[in-house]
C-alpha cells in the first residue's frame, strides 16, 4: 500500500518550487509570510500552503505545477473544494 501522496519527494519538490517563487496569496492578493516553517509555519494562518486551482477533489491533478498556487493557509481553507476564482482586489483610487 502506497504512503501518502502529500509526503513524497515529487509533492515537496513542487512545494519548494512554489514557495520559491515568492508570489502574493492567489486568492486575497495580500504577502504570504514566508520565512514561517515548521511548527511555526503549521500554526499560523498567514503562512504559506500550496493550493490547487482546480481542487484534488474535484479531478485536479496533485502534482501538475500549471495547477498548483501559492496561497495562505487560512485562505485556503476558506475556499474548500469549491471552484472559485481569485478575489480581485479594489484600488483605494477612485
Amino acid at each position: 500500500m502506497a504512503g501518502n501522496p502529500r509526503n513524497g519527494r515529487p509533492y515537496r519538490r513542487l512545494c519548494a518550487a512554489q514557495r520559491a517563487l515568492g508570489l502574493p496569496c492567489w486568492r486575497c492578493g495580500a504577502p504570504i509570510d514566508y520565512s514561517l516553517t515548521g511548527y511555526a509555519a503549521q500554526r499560523s494562518r498567514e503562512a504559506f500552503t500550496l493550493d490547487h486551482a482546480i481542487p484534488l477533489s474535484l479531478g485536479g491533478d496533485l502534482l501538475d505545477p500549471a495547477n498548483a498556487r501559492s496561497a495562505h493557509r487560512r485562505c485556503n481553507s476558506a475556499r474548500g473544494n469549491r471552484m472559485i476564482q481569485p478575489q480581485t482586489r479594489a484600488s483605494r483610487r477612485w
